[in-house]
């Protein structure tokens, strides 16, 4: 468990709808965007970098994520004329290769399936573009879990903006205090503490390299199939 926070939730939690991010929490799609990534600088003729530096880089979509490796650090900017040749090369690639190398973390199918048949509503939301968070949900199975996907370009501002998040709530008819995030990095925990929703967080995710529990989540899970250890049955919607 994190420590003490001001909206620090009380367990059992009993919440009338999840909503759950999807890489670093449902999906290790590293092996995918590394892939991508090394293909993309090998053709401006620069050294790949590999999986272990890509990992920490990703979390805040893949325009951030190429501009990262184009200085080759989690801040700073590259050259603007290099990013725009860079770009539509990394999209290119990840758009043939969203799901050929991701996979789902242990324990996300078996917690998932508790979820929904315990009688929550669930939702996803994400920072990456629909035209990715789609194929790769439904290409390893679990779009069918949820009643609502939010992907970064479904709203006009995205995490850690509170805005997807209270969108979601709206759509299932719930408040934000009756309403649980599950994440795996900063962004997250930001985006729920605005919008007002509980938040708990995975411990394997993408959060650059710090451990998530210094950002005050509820809860930190090692697996989503834990999650059953910290919530009530769910409740049911107005």
């Amino acid at each position: 468990m994190a420590g003490p926070h001001p909206s620090a939730a009380r367990f059992p939690l009993r919440p009338k709808m999840i909503l759950i991010d999807v890489d670093g929490t449902l999906v290790d799609s590293v092996p995918d965007l590394a892939y991508c990534v090394d293909v993309m600088m090998k053709r401006l003729g620069r050294p790949p970098h590999g999986e272990a530096k890509v990992r920490d880089w990703v979390g805040n979509g893949v325009e951030r994520l190429v501009r990262r490796a184009l200085v080759g650090q989690l801040d700073g900017e590259p050259d603007e004329a290099e990013f725009q040749q860079a770009y539509p090369l990394f999209l290119a690639c990840y758009q043939e290769n969203t799901a050929k190398r991701s996979v789902l973390y242990p324990g996300v199918r078996k917690g998932l399936d508790y979820l929904r048949e315990a009688g929550y509503a669930l939702g996803c939301v994400t920072n990456k573009a629909a035209r990715f968070t789609e194929p790769l949900l439904r290409d390893l199975g679990i779009a069918d879990y949820f009643g609502l996907i939010l992907s970064g370009d479904s709203l006009p501002r995205k995490k850690p903006d509170p805005l997807p998040l209270r969108h979601a709530a709206a759509h299932f008819g719930v408040t934000p205090e009756a309403s649980l995030m599950i994440g795996d990095s900063i962004s997250d925990v930001k985006a729920a503490r605005a919008a007002g929703f509980h938040i708990f967080c995975m411990t394997y995710g993408y959060n650059h390299g710090q451990d998530i529990r210094e950002a005050h989540p509820d809860a930190v899970l090692d697996s989503l199939a834990e999650i059953r250890n910290l919530l009530a049955p769910a409740a049911q919607t107005p």
